[in-house]
């Protein structure tokens, strides 16, 4: 998908908030220049295509009383794909990166509690019969991440 000028202003401006209103959309879209409805359709074209993975907030479990954990597994290049699958099944798992190292799967898991990210692993361990290695916070910086479209 070629991105269009009204395209690059939508990802660079909604990268930096967007209104916590009752017409959020709506709002959004009137900052923009744009219709709701418009606004909605290209989002919706820019996800589809691959543009965007995903369009929604990124919430801080911690400061929400809750747990998250960067953990990482080996997993053998010829079941990757089914264990991947088995890994995203459970609904703790944020997000899931393949990468090219012998811990080669990495995923954030998020739960209500310290003690829910201990036995999602576990859980995760028996149903791949694979180790899920934890790498806990220990200092957390803030990084302000923003792609420009």
């Amino acid at each position: 998908m070629i991105l269009k000028e009204i395209d690059r202003e939508i990802l660079n401006k909604l990268q930096g908030g967007f209104p916590l209103t009752s017409t959020p959309y709506a709002d959004a879209a009137a900052w923009l220049g744009i219709d709701e409805e418009e606004l909605i359709a290209r989002l919706n074209r820019m996800k589809e295509s691959g543009v965007i993975t995903r369009f929604g907030p990124f919430f801080d479990v911690a400061e929400m009383g809750g747990a998250f954990c960067l953990c990482a597994m080996a997993v053998p290049e010829d079941g990757f794909d089914t264990i991947c699958e088995q890994v995203n099944s459970f609904e703790e798992v944020a997000h899931n990166y393949k990468r090219t190292h012998r811990l080669n799967m990495w995923f954030v898991l998020a739960t209500e509690t310290e003690e829910g990210i201990a036995q999602t692993a576990q859980a995760i361990e028996a149903k791949t019969g694979l180790t899920v290695w934890q790498f806990p916070k220990l200092k957390e910086f803030f990084v302000g991440f923003r792609v420009a479209a």
